[in-house]
Protein backbone atom coordinates (compact mmCIF):
# COMPACT_ATOMS: atom_id res chain seq x y z
CA UNK A 1 0.00 0.00 0.00
CA UNK A 2 1.34 3.61 -0.97
CA UNK A 3 2.38 5.50 2.25
CA UNK A 4 0.70 8.53 0.11
CA UNK A 5 -2.57 8.41 -2.09
CA UNK A 6 -3.67 11.24 -4.00
CA UNK A 7 -6.81 10.57 -4.70
CA UNK A 8 -8.91 12.85 -8.04
CA UNK A 9 -7.79 15.99 -5.77
CA UNK A 10 -8.73 18.81 -7.10
CA UNK A 11 -7.22 22.53 -5.60
CA UNK A 12 -8.18 25.63 -6.45
CA UNK A 13 -6.01 29.02 -6.01
CA UNK A 14 -7.27 32.59 -5.85
CA UNK A 15 -10.42 31.15 -7.07
CA UNK A 16 -8.88 29.37 -10.36
CA UNK A 17 -8.67 25.70 -10.75
CA UNK A 18 -5.16 24.71 -11.35
CA UNK A 19 -5.63 20.92 -10.32
CA UNK A 20 -8.26 18.84 -11.71
CA UNK A 21 -8.78 15.35 -10.43
CA UNK A 22 -4.99 14.30 -10.24
CA UNK A 23 -4.67 10.79 -8.54
CA UNK A 24 -1.07 9.39 -7.73
CA UNK A 25 0.46 7.26 -4.88
CA UNK A 26 3.93 7.12 -3.55
CA UNK A 27 5.38 4.43 -1.42
CA UNK A 28 7.91 4.07 1.07
CA UNK A 29 11.74 3.05 -1.11
CA UNK A 30 10.13 4.61 -4.42
CA UNK A 31 11.50 7.56 -6.17
CA UNK A 32 8.62 8.86 -8.63
CA UNK A 33 9.60 12.12 -11.05
CA UNK A 34 6.51 14.62 -11.95
CA UNK A 35 7.53 16.35 -14.69
CA UNK A 36 5.68 19.11 -16.45
CA UNK A 37 5.86 22.94 -17.88
CA UNK A 38 5.56 25.73 -15.89
CA UNK A 39 2.22 26.61 -14.97
CA UNK A 40 1.30 22.79 -15.13
CA UNK A 41 0.19 22.47 -11.66
CA UNK A 42 3.20 20.65 -10.46
CA UNK A 43 4.30 23.10 -7.47
CA UNK A 44 0.60 23.83 -6.70
CA UNK A 45 0.18 19.71 -6.25
CA UNK A 46 3.44 19.84 -3.69
CA UNK A 47 1.50 22.68 -1.76
CA UNK A 48 -1.77 21.03 -1.15
CA UNK A 49 0.42 18.09 -0.23
CA UNK A 50 2.43 20.62 2.50
CA UNK A 51 -1.08 21.88 3.33
CA UNK A 52 -0.59 25.28 2.61
CA UNK A 53 -3.87 27.26 3.37
CA UNK A 54 -3.56 28.90 0.45
CA UNK A 55 -4.38 26.30 -1.89
CA UNK A 56 -7.89 24.74 -1.56
CA UNK A 57 -8.88 21.40 -1.84
CA UNK A 58 -11.89 21.48 -3.21
CA UNK A 59 -12.44 17.70 -3.88
CA UNK A 60 -11.12 14.24 -3.75
CA UNK A 61 -8.59 13.12 -0.57
CA UNK A 62 -4.71 12.83 0.89
CA UNK A 63 -4.23 9.82 2.49
CA UNK A 64 -0.98 9.14 4.12
CA UNK A 65 -0.57 5.72 5.37
CA UNK A 66 -4.15 4.98 5.32
CA UNK A 67 -5.50 7.62 7.22
CA UNK A 68 -7.15 10.89 5.66
CA UNK A 69 -5.01 14.11 6.06
CA UNK A 70 -6.88 16.21 3.80
CA UNK A 71 -7.94 18.89 6.63
CA UNK A 72 -4.66 18.51 8.31
CA UNK A 73 -2.70 21.60 9.27
CA UNK A 74 1.08 21.81 7.97
CA UNK A 75 2.51 21.54 10.98
CA UNK A 76 0.71 18.06 11.86
CA UNK A 77 1.30 16.43 8.31
CA UNK A 78 5.26 16.95 9.17
CA UNK A 79 5.43 15.76 12.15
CA UNK A 80 3.54 12.64 10.98
CA UNK A 81 6.74 12.10 8.36
CA UNK A 82 5.62 14.44 5.42
CA UNK A 83 8.31 17.05 4.40
CA UNK A 84 8.51 19.38 1.41
CA UNK A 85 11.64 21.27 -0.07
CA UNK A 86 10.61 24.17 -1.06
CA UNK A 87 11.89 25.63 -4.95
CA UNK A 88 12.11 29.00 -3.41
CA UNK A 89 13.74 28.55 0.49
CA UNK A 90 13.19 31.72 2.46
CA UNK A 91 16.00 33.59 4.26
CA UNK A 92 15.62 33.91 8.08
CA UNK A 93 18.08 36.60 9.32
CA UNK A 94 18.84 36.45 13.23
CA UNK A 95 17.74 32.82 13.26
CA UNK A 96 20.79 30.47 13.32
CA UNK A 97 20.54 27.48 11.49
CA UNK A 98 21.35 25.25 14.53
CA UNK A 99 18.37 26.08 16.68
CA UNK A 100 16.31 26.20 13.88
CA UNK A 101 17.00 22.52 12.94
CA UNK A 102 17.09 21.82 16.73
CA UNK A 103 13.31 23.05 17.01
CA UNK A 104 12.51 21.43 14.22
CA UNK A 105 13.80 17.87 14.85
CA UNK A 106 12.25 18.39 18.69
CA UNK A 107 9.07 19.44 16.98
CA UNK A 108 9.17 16.23 14.43
CA UNK A 109 10.02 13.24 17.56
CA UNK A 110 7.63 15.99 20.35
CA UNK A 111 10.49 15.02 23.06
CA UNK A 112 13.64 17.43 23.39
CA UNK A 113 16.68 15.85 22.23
CA UNK A 114 19.16 16.40 24.37
CA UNK A 115 21.85 18.93 22.86
CA UNK A 116 24.98 16.75 22.80
CA UNK A 117 23.04 13.73 21.03
CA UNK A 118 21.54 16.23 18.17
CA UNK A 119 24.70 18.14 17.39
CA UNK A 120 26.26 14.69 17.11
CA UNK A 121 22.94 14.21 14.81
CA UNK A 122 23.77 17.16 12.40
CA UNK A 123 27.63 16.88 12.65
CA UNK A 124 27.04 13.41 10.96
CA UNK A 125 24.56 14.21 8.89
CA UNK A 126 26.80 17.83 7.50
CA UNK A 127 29.44 15.08 6.92
CA UNK A 128 27.58 12.59 5.04
CA UNK A 129 26.26 15.48 3.01
CA UNK A 130 29.15 16.87 2.30
CA UNK A 131 28.09 20.43 4.17
CA UNK A 132 30.61 22.53 5.71
CA UNK A 133 30.53 23.17 9.10
CA UNK A 134 30.88 26.70 8.29
CA UNK A 135 27.06 26.01 8.39
CA UNK A 136 26.71 26.23 11.71
CA UNK A 137 27.49 29.77 12.39
CA UNK A 138 24.97 31.22 9.93
CA UNK A 139 21.46 32.29 9.93
CA UNK A 140 18.90 30.08 7.98
CA UNK A 141 19.80 31.04 4.26
CA UNK A 142 20.70 34.37 5.06
CA UNK A 143 23.37 35.23 2.23
CA UNK A 144 23.32 31.61 0.80
CA UNK A 145 23.71 30.76 -2.78
CA UNK A 146 21.23 28.85 -4.96
CA UNK A 147 22.97 26.10 -4.22
CA UNK A 148 23.86 26.27 -0.59
CA UNK A 149 19.86 27.07 0.03
CA UNK A 150 18.67 23.56 -1.95
CA UNK A 151 21.88 21.76 0.19
CA UNK A 152 20.44 23.40 3.25
CA UNK A 153 17.17 22.31 2.26
CA UNK A 154 18.27 18.65 1.91
CA UNK A 155 20.28 18.54 4.81
CA UNK A 156 17.06 19.12 7.15
CA UNK A 157 15.47 16.42 5.19
CA UNK A 158 18.36 14.40 6.38
CA UNK A 159 17.68 15.13 10.27
CA UNK A 160 14.15 15.34 9.83
CA UNK A 161 13.85 11.75 8.78
CA UNK A 162 10.56 11.59 6.86
CA UNK A 163 8.51 8.98 5.79
CA UNK A 164 7.60 11.29 2.24
CA UNK A 165 9.63 13.84 0.71
CA UNK A 166 8.19 16.13 -1.71
CA UNK A 167 10.99 18.01 -3.54
CA UNK A 168 9.72 20.85 -5.62
CA UNK A 169 11.85 22.05 -8.09
CA UNK A 170 15.31 21.16 -6.39
CA UNK A 171 17.26 21.52 -8.97
CA UNK A 172 16.05 25.15 -10.45
CA UNK A 173 18.43 27.51 -10.50
CA UNK A 174 21.32 25.65 -10.02
CA UNK A 175 24.42 25.25 -12.03
CA UNK A 176 26.39 21.55 -13.31
CA UNK A 177 28.21 21.36 -10.34
CA UNK A 178 25.50 22.04 -7.49
CA UNK A 179 23.08 20.12 -9.09
CA UNK A 180 25.38 17.28 -9.24
CA UNK A 181 26.51 17.93 -5.30
CA UNK A 182 22.83 18.31 -4.44
CA UNK A 183 21.46 14.82 -6.13
CA UNK A 184 24.56 12.91 -4.39
CA UNK A 185 22.27 14.22 -1.01
CA UNK A 186 19.34 12.89 -2.24
CA UNK A 187 20.49 9.78 -3.39
CA UNK A 188 22.15 9.11 -0.02
CA UNK A 189 19.22 9.30 1.58
CA UNK A 190 17.18 7.34 -0.47
CA UNK A 191 16.27 4.00 1.07
CA UNK A 192 13.54 1.52 2.21
CA UNK A 193 12.25 3.81 4.63
CA UNK A 194 11.63 7.02 2.12
CA UNK A 195 9.39 8.13 -0.50
CA UNK A 196 10.50 10.61 -2.70
CA UNK A 197 8.34 12.78 -5.13
CA UNK A 198 10.83 14.61 -7.48
CA UNK A 199 8.91 17.31 -9.15
CA UNK A 200 10.69 19.38 -12.20
CA UNK A 201 10.28 20.51 -15.93
CA UNK A 202 13.65 19.50 -16.80
CA UNK A 203 15.00 15.80 -17.58
CA UNK A 204 18.68 16.20 -16.09
CA UNK A 205 18.32 16.04 -12.65
CA UNK A 206 17.23 12.21 -13.70
CA UNK A 207 20.48 11.93 -14.59
CA UNK A 208 21.79 11.83 -11.42
CA UNK A 209 18.11 10.41 -9.34
CA UNK A 210 16.96 7.27 -11.28
CA UNK A 211 13.23 7.73 -10.91
CA UNK A 212 11.23 4.27 -10.66
CA UNK A 213 8.44 5.67 -12.18
CA UNK A 214 7.54 8.87 -14.09
CA UNK A 215 4.45 11.15 -14.22
CA UNK A 216 3.63 13.75 -16.99
CA UNK A 217 1.28 16.91 -15.70
CA UNK A 218 0.04 19.18 -18.26
CA UNK A 219 -3.54 21.31 -17.02
CA UNK A 220 -3.64 19.88 -13.42
CA UNK A 221 -3.99 16.51 -14.93
CA UNK A 222 -1.24 13.50 -15.24
CA UNK A 223 -1.87 13.12 -18.40
CA UNK A 224 1.06 10.03 -19.04
CA UNK A 225 2.77 7.91 -16.63
CA UNK A 226 5.90 5.29 -17.56
CA UNK A 227 9.28 4.19 -16.21
CA UNK A 228 12.46 6.23 -17.06
CA UNK A 229 12.20 5.52 -20.37
CA UNK A 230 9.49 8.42 -20.13
CA UNK A 231 11.82 10.88 -19.32
CA UNK A 232 13.87 9.96 -22.50
CA UNK A 233 10.80 10.65 -24.28
CA UNK A 234 10.01 13.77 -23.22
CA UNK A 235 13.62 14.87 -24.20
CA UNK A 236 13.04 13.66 -28.00
CA UNK A 237 9.71 15.26 -28.24
CA UNK A 238 9.09 17.83 -25.23
CA UNK A 239 5.63 18.34 -24.05
CA UNK A 240 4.07 19.26 -27.00
CA UNK A 241 3.59 16.19 -28.03
CA UNK A 242 1.49 15.07 -24.56
CA UNK A 243 -0.55 18.25 -24.92
CA UNK A 244 -2.10 16.68 -28.34
CA UNK A 245 -2.05 13.22 -26.81
CA UNK A 246 -3.98 14.26 -24.19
Amino acid sequence: MAELEIRDLTVRVDGTDILNGVTLGLEKGKTLALMGPNGSGKSTLAYAIAGHPSYEITGGSLLFKGEDITGWTPDERNRAGVFLAMQYPVEVPGVSLTNFLRTAVNARLEEDKPVREFMGDLRQAMADLDVDESFLQRSVNEGFSGGEKKRFEILQMAMLKPEIAVLDETDSGLDVDALRIVSEGIDKLRGPDLGVLVITHYTRILRYVDPDEVHVMLGGRIVASGGPELADELEEHGYEHYAVSA
